[in-house]
């Protein structure tokens, strides 16, 4: 019992929990507001993937670390784009689309990637963002050690959520983007182009995701392999339904998840001579579920969501 106890109360461990939400609460905060715009966008996973690819590669180039960041959330939103593209003027299946995109920004990052770093038996790195040296987080009681442990890509992910909330709930955008969500002929009769919103949302929701990819090889590693993204982009869906649609709660769930995430880890160091591994990679996987179970009960979908927009259709 003093292992789970000692390992929950580690600094260690919380400050694991920060960098392994980051990723997470850039590609729930993006699928967010896909969904808040009423576009399902299943291709957070490829999105993600090549997201962490041109970013690396980017700064591989010689380019700057930040560089490399706006280089993935570009492409992200060119992604962005082409789901919403084929799902909104064209009102194709939302599921299929966001499912080619995936495969298809998937295939095309190893691709791109293999072009230009044939196959070596050691990938090539790069030096990534380190720890920020603030002087005043030495001041900050509590969490000021655990802030002064993480990189800026951190920093950025967690602004994001105020600034999301704040422009949902308190500006014309956001009420644009949720009425769209919730009735997009209502929103036309006020004169809104819920075509356009819903255009908008997806590609700023892309590139959301997009920066999750680049944390992983700018931040979290520095170098590059296919499958790095392993599931991130999924359990991002999963986590919007947990956090209602609500950027606040987006952020709570992508703690939680990465709580369970690093807690297992460190159980596995401690006790993987007397319990099969198995069980701790498949733990953070089952909470997170008993916990979705719970909240989706209580959960208000988009009353539009994954409803196709026709104008002039009642």
């Amino acid at each position: 019992m003093n292992v789970f106890v000692d390992v929950l109360a580690s600094a260690g461990l919380w400050e694991a929990v920060l960098r392994i939400a980051t990723p997470l609460i850039f590609g729930t905060l993006g699928a967010l507001l896909c969904e808040r715009s009423g576009v399902l966008n299943l291709g957070i996973e490829g999105i993600m993937t090549f997201g962490a690819m041109i970013a690396w590669l980017t700064v591989f180039g010689g380019a700057n670390l930040w560089v490399g960041l706006l280089a993935a959330a570009a492409c992200g939103a060119l992604f962005g784009l082409l789901h919403a593209a084929m799902t909104v003027p064209l009102g194709l299946s939302q599921h299929v689309t966001g499912l080619g995109i995936t495969l298809l920004a998937s295939s095309l990052a190893y691709y791109l990637f293999r072009l230009a770093i044939p196959v070596q038996g050691t990938p090539p790195t790069v030096e990534p963002f380190q720890p920020v040296d603030w002087a005043w987080l030495d001041h900050v009681p509590v969490v000021g050690p655990l802030l002064a442990a993480q990189t800026a890509p951190t920093f950025l992910a967690l602004a994001m959520v105020p600034i999301l909330a704040y422009v949902l709930a308190a500006t014309p955008l956001g009420l644009a983007i949720r009425m769209t969500g919730e009735n997009p002929h209502a929103a036309e009769a006020q004169g809104i182009d819920p075509i356009a919103t819903r255009i908008g949302a997806v590609v700023a929701g892309s590139a959301l995701m997009a920066l999750g990819g680049a944390f992983l090889t700018l931040s979290a590693f520095n170098s590059f392999f296919p499958t790095m993204v392993q599931g991130r982009g999924w359990v991002s869906i999963a986590l919007v339904v947990f956090a209602m649609w609500r950027p606040w709660r987006a952020l709570l769930g992508a703690l939680l998840f990465a709580l369970f995430d690093a807690y297992q880890l460190r159980l596995q160091a401690q006790l993987g001579k007397e319990v099969p591994y198995q069980l701790f990679l498949m733990m953070p996987y089952v909470l997170s579920i008993a916990a979705l179970v719970v909240m989706a009960r209580r959960a208000r979908v988009p009353q539009a969501l994954m409803q196709p927009y026709r104008r002039g259709e009642r």
